[in-house]
This record gives structure tokens, C-alpha cells and sequence, in this order.
């Protein structure tokens, strides 16, 4: 399990952006903020809570770059 502060190996995966999916690597973020978001399986008790959570505070999210 990684930890806070802990460096990761690069990695590639598909990920949604502006409504589309495209291929991202973790080293195209280098340097930048980024939340790594990852849940079990749809359909779950996290789906619901944690998801609407994040799209809750989205815009403040942004807003601190």
C-alpha cells in the first residue's frame, strides 16, 4: 500500500477527461496537483458516497489549482 509521501513508479491507465477516456501516465502530472481517485466496483457503498462527495467539491477543488 502506498502512503502519503511515499514516491510511486510510473504508471500508465485510461482514464475520463473532459468527457472522454483517453491514456494518461502519472508522470504527465509531475510537478502538478493531482487526486487519484479509485473504488471497488460500481454499484457498492462507496460508489454513491465518496463519488458524490468529490463531484460535491469539485469547483473548490480547481480553485486551488
Amino acid at each position: 500500500m502506498v502512503k502519503i509521501n511515499e514516491k510511486i513508479l510510473d504508471f500508465n491507465l485510461d482514464a475520463f477527461y473532459q468527457e472522454q477516456i483517453k491514456k494518461i501516465k502519472l508522470s504527465d502530472y509531475k510537478g502538478k496537483w493531482l487526486i487519484l481517485f479509485f473504488y471497488p466496483a460500481d454499484f457498492t457503498f462507496v460508489c454513491p458516497t465518496e463519488l458524490e462527495e468529490l463531484a460535491e467539491n469539485y469547483n473548490e477543488i480547481k480553485k486551488l489549482g
